[in-house]
């Protein structure tokens, strides 16, 4: 028996103040006995961890809940309104930022035409710029920024948040980005491709139950987030997902501008189908336009949609064995020709794939769209504000 009281003692002496804080994160409010009996731990030990977060302004009353004879104890919840986080969408020529709470909710939102090549002082002066416009028009101080999510149209760094490499990016090569936002605001900044980001946002707001998902971004380059096991999975290097720069069968004696032979890129994105239908005589140059072609109906460009989506498929049919995700969804400028597009990719990929994989597989369009990105890149910023490490740090300067 004085061994399991030690073991119990040890065991609850232990509890992090993260540890409570992760029940509340579902939203759903707790009475102090609750949380005790829910985890088996002393209810001073309770007690102890929720007034840390309460003090951290994490957690708030809610009300009571019903009395047994009393007073009403008090209901514990989540305070999504304790700090806001921004979030940060580049591409290649367009920029979308938004300021949200740590639920997701967005407070505020601005959008300009940007071109990621006019360089990194540039662009970050206007991220920096529109981020305490943001904070001003909410109305919340600077002082509530928790932290910055940026994602840019190139390979990155994760751990440094540096672009590495970027073909589209001249000037961007090993940039300190989160040096040059820490200027203004002293808060974490995190750094990812864009296409990670999409991910994130596309699971939060719309399939928060898939634990397994493959997002492909299909614009001016054709990139992939990979979502296993409910985690982003970035690579030793942050370049898992560059699906771009597969060979693929159709493209032999194609160059890409990677300066192989055959890329998936080189023949399927946005650029390589304008070129195509360019070459054929159909006026177009750009991503933009082959969409609206299609659109309207014309059968050429129509055809080079389903044909750049059997190649895809092709590519993809190979990660779906390998990966066997729940959902494979669409994105990008080109996923905007809807259904075409698709179909090319459903055609070759339940072809190609085991049956065992594709039984429940699900490909779809972003139902996201254009905000994919800047939703993902609040939540990477919310959810580094709230993790496990985070919260520990911060609970230092109040306990």
């Amino acid at each position: 028996m004085l061994v399991e009281r030690v073991e119990v003692a040890w065991f609850t002496s232990g509890v992090r103040t993260s540890d409570v804080f992760e029940l509340l994160r579902d939203g759903r409010p707790r009475t102090r006995a609750q949380l005790a009996e829910e985890t088996g731990m002393a209810r001073s030990t309770i007690a102890a961890r929720v007034d840390v977060l309460l003090r951290m302004g994490l957690v708030a009353p809610v009300g009571g809940a019903r009395s047994t004879g009393g007073r009403p104890p008090a209901l514990i919840a989540m305070n999504p309104a304790a700090r806001v986080v921004a979030g940060v969408d580049v591409g290649a020529t367009h920029a979308v930022a938004a300021l949200t709470d740590l639920a997701g909710t967005v407070l505020g939102e601005r959008r300009a035409e940007l071109d990621v090549a006019e360089g990194p002082e540039a662009v970050l002066g206007w991220v920096t710029s529109v981020v305490g416009e943001l904070l001003e028009d909410a109305r919340r101080p600077v002082g509530e920024l928790a932290a910055v999510g940026l994602g840019l149209p190139g390979p990155v760094e994760h751990s440094t948040g540096r672009p590495i490499n970027p073909p589209i990016m001249p000037g961007w090569d090993r940039y300190d980005v989160p040096a040059h936002l820490q200027r203004t605001y002293p808060v974490p900044v995190l750094v990812d491709n864009d296409v990670n980001i999409m991910a994130l946002g596309e699971r939060g707001a719309y399939l928060p139950s898939v634990d397994d998902l493959i997002f492909v971004k299909v614009a001016t380059g054709i990139g992939a987030g990979i979502i296993s096991g409910s985690r982003l999975q970035r690579g030793a290097q942050g370049t898992a997902g560059d699906l771009g720069h597969v060979r693929v069968s159709s493209g032999e004696g194609v160059m890409c501008r990677c300066g192989n032979e055959g890329c998936l890129e080189a023949i399927a994105a946005g650029p390589a189908l304008a070129a195509a239908l360019a070459a054929g005589g159909v006026a177009v140059d750009s991503t933009a336009g082959v969409v609206e072609l299609v659109r309207a109906g014309n059968a050429a460009a129509v055809q080079e949609v389903r044909r750049a989506g059997r190649d895809i498929g092709e590519v993809l049919a190979t990660m779906v064995n390998l990966m066997n995700p729940s959902a494979v969804v669409i994105g990008g400028r080109l996923a905007e020709a809807g259904e075409h597009l698709l179909a090319g990719i459903r055609e070759v990929v339940y072809q190609r794939s085991l049956p065992l994989a594709t039984e429940h597989l699900r490909i779809v369009a972003s139902k996201a769209g254009a905000q994919a990105g800047v939703l993902g890149a609040a939540t990477m910023a919310a959810e580094h504000v709230l993790s496990p490490e985070a919260i520990e740090a911060a609970s230092l300067g109040v306990a």
